[in-house]
């Protein structure tokens, strides 16, 4: 197994890493919000899944993967009414004809007050 860690998203809040690779697949840990300086991105619902979706393409940037070898997401909402609008801002994300299988959970709450949190696990 290798840890895969980047500067360019954030730093893990808790006792767990980016990602990790074990054979030709990348688990990437749920991303909050959060720049990769640590401040957390508020406001509409959409600029927060931006800031995700922005955080899981660095880490899978930094172990030479992409969106395009995505096997399956999982995105977790705090209000499952904001469903559409983070479906819009995710579906931009795979724009060819490859879509990875997903699930969306409504939970009663996320990390740092955050609105949505997505994961990811890919082909490396």
């Amino acid at each position: 197994m290798e840890t895969i860690k980047t500067d360019k998203a954030p730093a893990a809040i808790g006792p767990y890493v980016q990602a990790v690779k074990t054979g030709n697949l990348l688990f990437c840990s749920g991303q909050i919000p959060l720049k990769a300086d640590g401040s957390l991105v508020t406001g509409e619902v959409k600029d927060e899944a931006k800031q995700v979706m922005e955080n899981l393409k660095e880490v899978l940037a930094a172990a030479g993967t992409s969106f395009e070898k995505a096997v399956k997401c999982t995105i977790y909402l705090v209000n499952i009414a904001d469903f559409a609008a983070v479906n819009e801002v995710y579906g931009s994300y795979f724009t060819g004809e490859h879509k990875p299988a997903r699930v969306t959970v409504a939970v009663a709450a996320l990390p740092k007050g955050a609105k949505v949190e997505i994961d990811c696990v890919a082909e490396v």
